[in-house]
This record gives structure tokens, sequence and C-alpha cells, in this order.
């Protein structure tokens, strides 16, 4: 990967995110690094391969929006709270349409859409059905779901590999699309960001 596709506006807001929580800069860039397989597993093209990183690095740059007593709370969110946090998409989409780079325009597609649209239809903010849904999306809401399962939190430790990969088998064709479900297992068939087989 041309580590030149990662300039100095995106790094700084990477550098903004590692400074307000660390959880998620740190997930930010296992989800890029699980992503970036997915898509070599896809022959994306160089530019495509391009953009998926810097979107995938940024993919909750819109957590900067969010109020410190829900970014940072220890435990779960309540109903009130999630609401709140819902909203980080719409903020990203906001912040990376400031950004002067060539990228900009579709990095900032990729972060709006990548949450919680749905391979099925009925996900958010636009009902965005299968390959209606930028395919850059989708590979990052594959890599982001991964990680954030296979991550240990305050209130909860990481789930083991086999438990992540039957959620999304079973939500395959609803929430993710089923094509890149395949990618994923091959990508992790070996890598070092497999999540452990058993839980500690």
């Amino acid at each position: 990967m041309n580590d030149l596709s990662l300039t100095n506006p995106f790094r700084s807001l990477i550098a903004a995110l590692e400074k307000r929580d660390e959880y998620t800069a740190g997930h930010d860039q296992r989800t890029k690094l699980i992503a970036l397989d997915i898509g070599e597993q896809c022959s994306l093209e160089a530019e495509e391969l391009a953009i998926l990183e810097i979107a995938a690095s940024v993919h909750d740059i819109g957590k900067i929006g969010i109020p410190d007593r829900i970014l940072l709370k220890p435990g779960r969110l309540d109903a009130e709270e999630w609401e709140v946090m819902k909203t980080h998409p719409e903020h990203g989409f906001l912040i990376l349409g400031t950004v002067e780079s060539p990228y900009a325009e579709s990095v900032a597609s990729v972060v709006r859409n990548n949450h919680h649209e749905a391979f099925d239809g009925s996900g958010y903010p636009d009902g965005k059905h299968s390959e209606d849904i930028p395919i850059l999306s989708r590979i990052i809401a594959l890599a982001d779901c991964y990680d954030a399962m296979a991550t240990s939190r305050p209130y909860r430790p990481g789930k083991p590999h086999s438990f992540i990969m039957k959620v999304i088998h079973e939500d395959s064709g609803y929430k993710y699309d089923p094509y890149l479900r395949k990618k994923l297992v091959a990508c992790l068939e070996n890598s070092p960001l497999r999540a452990q087989q058993s839980e500690i």
C-alpha cells in the first residue's frame, strides 16, 4: 500500500482522534488493516485501495463530535445515549467534507454509508440496498464489526473468532454482503488480527 494515500490533512484528523479516544483510534487502525486485506482479496484497483485505507482509518472520526460523557463512558450506553452516538457518521461526513484532498469527497461518502446501511435495505440514513451501498462501505462495515467484537472493553471481554464468524454468517444477506463475508474468512485465515479461538 502506498503510504502517500494517508496525506497530512487525514493524518491530522487521526492524531486528533487519538488524543480524544485511544480505544477508537486503535480500533480504526485495526479496522483499516482488515479492510485492506479484504480489498486486496477483491482485487480492487490501486485508487480504490487508497480511498479504502483512508476511509477505514477515519471511519469513526465523527466521534470527535460526541460529548465525552457518552464517548468515554466506561459502561454500556443507554437508549438515549445510543441515539446520540449514532449521529457520528453524519458528523464524520461533515468533518471530512472540509478536508482539502482529491480523495475527500469519496472518503466522506464511504464514511457516511459504512456504519448503519444494511445489505437488505433495512438500514439508515438512506435505506440503501445491496450493491447500492458502495463496496468500500460494505468492506469497512465487516471489518469494523469483526474488530469491535474481537476487542475487549471495560464492560465485556473480546469475543472468540468462532463466535464472531457465527454472528457475521447469521447476519450475511441482512446486515452484510455474503460475498465479502467469504473474503473476510479467507483474509483472516492466518492473520495476526484474527481473534483468539476461545475466551480467556
